[in-house]
C-alpha cells in the first residue's frame, strides 16, 4: 500500500478533483447531522436575515418614491414617511439579529464537529501501529491535524456564513429584478455573475498549485524546525547550529518564493473580478437611468437597481478568496481524513475477549516457532521457540541485532508475527483485545523518554489515579526518593521535553517507578539498569529482583553480569535461539554464552586496572574467568 506523504502532487483540475472534494464533504456531514435541529435553526435564521437584507433597498426605494414630490404639492405636509423609516431601522436590525441567531445556533455545531473529527484523528493515530509511527514525521503530520481542524471550522464558516447567504440573496434579486423589470436588468445580472463566477474558478483552479507549495513547505520547515529542536543537545554537541539554520532557511526561502506567486496570482483574480464588476453595474444603472428618463422607472426604482448591485456585489469581491480558502479547507480536511483512514496494521479480531489470566500466579509465556521481519526481504526472527514458566524471569542475550528487542515488542503486539503464535496461558495474543493485553504487561525500557510535565505526574502515569502515597512508595521502591527530596520543588519538578532535565539514570529509574506503580503480573526489562552507576545498579537490581518475584519476567541483557540469576537464559545469533540453560550450565557448555561472558569479564577487568583486585568480588571474577576457560 502507497504511504502518504505529507502532501500529495495537487490533483489535476475535472472530475477526480470535483469528485475528491465531494467525497471530504461526504465524510463530513454524518458530524453535521448529528445537529441537524440546530442546523436547520441556522439556515432558518439565513433565509430570515436575507429576506431582511433584500427589503432594505425595496423600503428605500418608497422612502425615495414618497419624497420625490414638486414644490407647492399639497401632499408635502403629509410626506415624512414615519412609517417606512421605521420599517427600514427594524430591517436593518432584523438582519443584525438573524445573522447573530445564526452564529449562535450554528456555533456548538462548528466546534463540536471540529473537537469530534480532531479527537477521532488522535485516537487513531493512536490505535496504529509501531511501524506507522517510525515511518512518519511527526512535525508534519501535526501540521496536517492543526490545519485539519481548522479547515473544518473555514468549511462550514464559509460556507454557511458567505456562500449561502449569498447565493440566497442572488435568488431573491435576479428573481426580484426578473418580476419587476425588463428581462435585461436580470440578464446583465445573471451574465456577470456567471462570468465573475467562472474567472474566479477558473484563476484560483490555477493558482491552487501555489497555495499546496506554501503548505507543503511549511510542514517540512515545521518539521526540520521540530527536528532540530527535539535533538538540541545533538546539535549542540556538534556545533551544528548554523547547518541546521541554513537547512530550515531552504525550506523558508521555497515558501517565500511560493507566497510570493501566490499573491501575484492573487492580484490577477482581482483585477479580473473588479473589471467584471465595474462593466455589470455601469450597464445595471445606464438601464435604470434610461428608464427614468423614459419615465418607465422612478427615481427609487433607479436607487433600488444601485443598492441592489452594491448590496450584491460587495459579497461577490471575496469569493475568490472564499472559493481558495474553501477548496485549501477541503485540502487540508482530505489530508486529515486520510490520516483516518490509515489501516491498522495490528487490529483486534471482531468480538475479541480480554485477556484472562488466573490471580492466584502468574501467567505462563510462550513462544511457539516465532517467525518475523520487519522488511519481508530482511527475516528477523526464524522460528524462534520458547517457554516461560510462570513466576520465572528469561533471559535474552546475544549481539545487537539478535532480534532480542523484537521478542518484547511481538509481546506488546506491536507487531503480528509472520508465522507461529505467542501464547499467555494458552491464548493467542492475536485473538485477545490489545488494552487487555498491554494492561498485564510492564516495561522498563533501555531509552526512556518522559513527558513534559513534573516527576510525579511520570511516575503516576503508570497507573493514572494513583494516590500520591502509591506514587511515593514506588519512587522509594525504585531509589529515586532521596534525589527528589534534593529537588527545590519535589515531585512537582518538570523534567524537561522528553525528560532532558534528568540525567540517563534518573530517567531510567523513574521509568523503574513507573512501571512498579503499574504492577502488572508480566514484566519486562529492557537494559532496565544500563544508565546507573554500580552502586546504584547493584541497589536497583536487587529492587527488580524483589519486585520480579510471582511475576513472569523477559530480561533482555547486555551485560551478562545482570542476569547471572535467571531461571533460563536464551543466547541468539542471527534471529535463532542457539543457546538456553542457566548461568552455571552455559558456562560449563563452553559455548556462544561462555565466550560472551568471558569477553565482559576481560573489559571489565581492564577497566577496572588489570585483574590484580582484591576482595571476594575480584576473588569471584578471576573465579568466573578460570571456570569460562576451562570451558
Amino acid at each position: 500500500m502507497r504511504r502518504a506523504t505529507v502532501l500529495d502532487p495537487p490533483a489535476a483540475p475535472g472530475t477526480a478533483a470535483v469528485r475528491g472534494d465531494w467525497h471530504t464533504i461526504g465524510r463530513l456531514l454524518p458530524y453535521l447531522w448529528a445537529y441537524r435541529w440546530r442546523v436547520g435553526l441556522a439556515l432558518a435564521c439565513l433565509v430570515a436575515a436575507k429576506l431582511a437584507n433584500v427589503g432594505v433597498p425595496l423600503v428605500l426605494k418608497q422612502i425615495v418614491d414618497a419624497l420625490d414630490l414638486k414644490p407647492g404639492d399639497p401632499r408635502v405636509a403629509l410626506v415624512v414617511p414615519v412609517a417606512l423609516l421605521v420599517a427600514y431601522g427594524l430591517l436593518r436590525m432584523a438582519v443584525t439579529l438573524f445573522t447573530e441567531l445564526r452564529e449562535v445556533f450554528f456555533a456548538r455545531v462548528t466546534h463540536d464537529a471540529s473537537r469530534t473529527i480532531t479527537l477521532q484523528v488522535f485516537r487513531h493515530l493512536l490505535s496504529l501501529s509501531l511501524r506507522f509511527h517510525l515511518e512518519r514525521q511527526m512535525g508534519g503530520m501535526s501540521r496536517d491535524i492543526e490545519r485539519g481542524s481548522q479547515g473544518i471550522s473555514s468549511l462550514i464558516s464559509y460556507t454557511l456564513y458567505s456562500i449561502l447567504p449569498t447565493l440566497v440573496e442572488i435568488a431573491l434579486v435576479i428573481g426580484y429584478l426578473l418580476v419587476n423589470y425588463e428581462a435585461s436588468f436580470a440578464t446583465i445580472a445573471l451574465a456577470a455573475l456567471v462570468l465573475y463566477v467562472a474567472w474566479t474558478v477558473r484563476v484560483t483552479e490555477w493558482r491552487t498549485q501555489f497555495r499546496r507549495q506554501v503548505n507543503e513547505q511549511d510542514s517540512r520547515a515545521n518539521t526540520r524546525a521540530i527536528d532540530a529542536l527535539i535533538n538540541y543537545e545533538t546539535v549542540k554537541y556538534f556545533g551544528n547550529e548554523e547547518f541546521e539554520a541554513r537547512r530550515y532557511d531552504e525550506n523558508l526561502v521555497a515558501r517565500m518564493r511560493a507566497a510570493i506567486r501566490a499573491q501575484t496570482s492573487l492580484s490577477v483574480l482581482n483585477l479580473g473580478q473588479s473589471l467584471v464588476i465595474a462593466t455589470a453595474v455601469v450597464l445595471l444603472l445606464w438601464r435604470a437611468t434610461a428608464g427614468v428618463v423614459a419615465g418607465t422607472m422612478s427615481l427609487g426604482d433607479l436607487v433600488l437597481v444601485n443598492a441592489f448591485m452594491i448590496q450584491l456585489y460587495v459579497p461577490l469581491n471575496f469569493l475568490g478568496v472564499l472559493y481558495r480558502e474553501i477548496k485549501q479547507a477541503l485540502t487540508d480536511m482530505e489530508r486529515m481524513f486520510r490520516l483516518m483512514g490509515e489501516r491498522r496494521e495490528v487490529a483486534d479480531a471482531p468480538g475479541a475477549p480480554a485477556l484472562v489470566l488466573a490471580p492466584e500466579r502468574a501467567p505462563t509465556i510462550r513462544f511457539e516457532r516465532v517467525s518475523f521481519a520487519y522488511d519481508p526481504v530482511r527475516p528477523i526472527l526464524h522460528e524462534v521457540d520458547f517457554a516461560m514458566a510462570p513466576g520465572t524471569t528469561t533471559a535474552v542475550v546475544g549481539a545487537s541485532g539478535a532480534g532480542k528487542s523484537t521478542l518484547a515488542r511481538l509481546l506488546y503486539r506491536f507487531y503480528d508475527v509472520a508465522s507461529g503464535r505467542i501464547t499467555i496461558d494458552g491464548q493467542d495474543l492475536r485473538e485477545v483485545t490489545q488494552s487487555s493485553l498491554r494492561a498485564a504487561i510492564g516495561i522498563v525500557p533501555q531509552d526512556t523518554v518522559l513527558f513534559n510535565d513534573t516527576i510525579r505526574y511520570n511516575i503516576g502515569y503508570g497507573r493514572p489515579g494513583a494516590s500520591r502515597a502509591e506514587i511515593e512508595a514506588a519512587a522509594r521502591a525504585a531509589q529515586l526518593d532521596d534525589f527528589i527530596a534534593a529537588l527545590p520543588q519535589g515531585y512537582d519538578s518538570n523534567v524537561g521535553e522528553r525528560g532532558l532535565k534528568l540525567s540517563g539514570g534518573e530517567k531510567q529509574r523513574v521509568a523503574i517507578a513507573r512501571t512498579l506503580l503499574k504492577d502488572p503480573p508480566i514484566l519486562i526489562l529492557d537494559e532496565a539498569t544500563s544508565a546507573l552507576d554500580s552502586r546504584n545498579e547493584q541497589a536497583i537490581q536487587a529492587a527488580l529482583r524483589r519486585v520480579a518475584v510471582d511475576r513472569t519476567t523477559l530480561v533482555i541483557a547486555h551485560r551478562l553480569s545482570t542476569i547471572v540469576d535467571a531461571d533460563q537464559i536464551l543466547v541468539m545469533s542471527g534471529g535463532r535461539v542457539v543457546e538456553r540453560g542457566n548461568h552455571e550450565s552455559l558456562l560449563r557448555a563452553g559455548g556462544e554464552y561462555a565466550r560472551l561472558w568471558a569477553m565482559q569479564q576481560a573489559d571489565d577487568a581492564a577497566s577496572d586496572g588489570g585483574l590484580a583486585e582484591s576482595g571476594d568480588d575480584g576473588d569471584a571474577r578471576r573465579g568466573a574467568l578460570k571456570l569460562s576457560a576451562r570451558a
